[in-house]
């Protein structure tokens, strides 16, 4: 290789890598601000970032929780159903798509998600505990067609299920 397409090479690497660094370390910035209450400079902060980067898949990401957070659902399962398409691979939005779904009482497309976050990643136990909530729901909703008021054992089994969901579902 000539000398000056060496120099111009190994420039370009350093530039790249600064760049990336400068991105990594703008999503925990904006996390940090958006959780010590500047919420809203927080997400235009975030805003400007994903329109510099507009394929970064953490900042995305990071929008898809604080807007969850937010109560901003709707926009939420947006960004993560947008980053299961451009990032199949990716088990972390199908997680937290199933489990905004989940909340909506989407139990079918919540199980499907989570299937696949699972099959992106095996071992993802947030996901495991996220589908065995789903499963739960789905068997309190079968136990409850059953409408047999009077079977101990089913309503030993509605009982159980409701205690079950008394604890929260898990983002990432």
């Amino acid at each position: 290789m000539h000398p000056i397409s060496s120099c111009v090479a190994a420039l370009c690497c350093a530039l790249f890598t600064a760049v990336a660094a400068a991105q990594a370390d703008t999503a925990p910035e904006i996390e940090r601000a958006y959780r010590s209450g500047d919420r809203e400079a927080a997400l235009h902060r975030l805003e400007q970032a994903i329109t510099a980067s507009p394929r970064d898949a953490q900042l995305r990401f990071l929008k898809g929780v604080l807007l969850a957070e937010s109560g901003r659902s709707a926009e939420a399962a947006e960004v993560y159903f947008r980053l299961t398409q451009e990032y199949p691979e990716l088990p972390e939005p199908y997680n937290n798509l199933a489990v905004l779904q989940a909340q909506q009482g989407q139990l079918e497309q919540a199980r499907e998600a989570l299937e696949t976050a699972l099959r992106n990643d095996p071992s993802y136990s947030t996901a495991h505990e996220n589908l065995g909530d789903v499963y739960v729901r789905l068997a309190l909703r079968e136990y409850g067609r059953a409408n047999n008021t009077q079977s101990p054992g089913l309503q030993h089994k509605l009982e159980l299920a409701r205690q079950l969901l008394a604890r929260p579902s898990h983002g990432s």
